[in-house]
């Protein structure tokens, strides 16, 4: 077994719920519980699921030039994100590419928040950086608990101070959930309404389990990355490494919202700017003719021509679908089109459909 330089504070409370403990971004990870993906996928939809996102890094920028160096690693115009916000974008390589993704946080006082996956956030960090008056620092004592769903306003606002309800998406604050100090964000990565909640490894602990004693009888569940999976997809929502890697410019993956063309100088500009028109292929969908999930890696073809690859693949009982996030050559992404689907242990057929499959005008995370 990997020994794994990053431990959950939550650890032992994945594995009596039967994980593992697989890695992801050098943590063990609740990749599975004995509880059932698809009853977990139900919670999140109609109550809510809370989720262990302490793998995600936590990486804190303070110091005079600190809003300097986060305008220039990311592809966002962060001079617009005032303190209580946060902005989600690309990160860039100096060839234009993806490198990674993250959310940032503005904290105030020179102090912002670069929460990110396995991508490499923390090099670009440094090169943009360098020079400059500013801290850089990865706190792994910060943990991240995400509650995902309808339920989670009514169960955390009963016990923070602060009014959940006039927290806009994308915003945090600073408070105190179950007399604990923490930071609460309306944001997550499920397609619902949902909240992280930022807090240090002494407390962390506790929050978990007054959630789920209070939360219970609601029908909120702890949920593993198996049913995140399914909501993530269903939201169209992208996995650095699956649906992007280094290889692909913003244009290609779908992000190309998160590119302010007209901000200041950014990590890969004129490259990205230059790259924009000349996709080899666009982020899509398919339902594909399948009682189960793919495996991943299956080819794309329309009249026997090679046109696209599955990234990232699930079942949704709840759409009664075998779905996946596909790149597509992008005259073959319509809406409607037909689509040959061939791997080694799948041979059928594909529908290109509108993503997000699930909620596709965003009311539940925006309303």
């Amino acid at each position: 077994m990997t020994e794994l330089s990053r431990t959950s504070a939550l650890a032992s409370r994945h594995t009596e719920l039967g994980s593992g403990l697989e890695d992801w971004n050098d943590m063990g990870t609740a990749w599975s519980y004995n509880s059932d993906p698809n009853d977990e996928h139900d919670a999140i939809r109609e109550t809510a699921g809370m989720f262990d996102m302490s793998p995600l890094k936590k990486v804190f920028v303070r110091g005079p030039d600190a809003a300097k160096v986060i305008d220039h690693v990311i592809t966002r115009d962060m001079t617009t994100i005032y303190p209580g916000k946060s902005a989600y974008g690309a990160i860039l390589t100096d060839q234009g590419t993806v490198c990674d993704d993250a959310i940032i946080a503005n904290n105030g006082d020179d102090e912002w928040m670069h929460c990110h996956g396995s991508g490499e956030s923390m090099q670009r960090l440094q090169d943009s950086a360098e020079g400059l008056n500013v801290d850089i620092e990865l706190d792994d004592d910060l943990h991240n608990i995400s509650l995902q769903g309808p339920k989670a306003l009514q169960l955390l606002n009963a016990h923070t101070p602060i009014d959940l309800n006039e927290m806009q998406y994308f915003h945090h604050q600073a408070t105190r959930l179950f007399g604990h100090p923490c930071r609460l964000s309306r944001t997550g990565y499920s397609g619902e309404r949902g909240y992280e909640i930022f807090a240090s490894a002494a407390v962390v602990g506790d929050i978990w389990d007054q959630i789920l004693g209070h939360g219970t009888e609601l029908g909120i569940m702890p949920c593993s990355f198996a049913s995140l999976d399914k909501v993530r997809i269903e939201a169209a929502l992208l996995f650095f490494g699956y649906d992007m890697t280094a290889e692909h410019t913003p244009w290609e993956v779908g992000l190309g919202f998160t590119v302010n063309r007209n901000k200041g100088d950014f990590r890969g500009k004129q490259a990205v700017l230059a790259s924009e028109g000349q996709e080899r292929f666009v982020a899509a969908g398919v339902s594909i003719d399948h009682d189960d999930a793919l495996v991943g890696g299956e080819i794309l073809n329309l009249n026997g021509e090679e046109v696209g690859i599955i990234n990232s693949p699930c079942y949704s009982h709840r759409l009664n679908k075998s779905l996946a996030l596909v790149h597509l050559r992008p005259d073959t992404a319509q809406p409607g089109t037909r689509l040959d689907v061939a791997g080694d242990d799948f041979s059928g057929n594909a529908m290109v459909e509108s993503i997000p499959f699930f909620d596709p005008t965003k009311s539940r995370t925006h309303s």
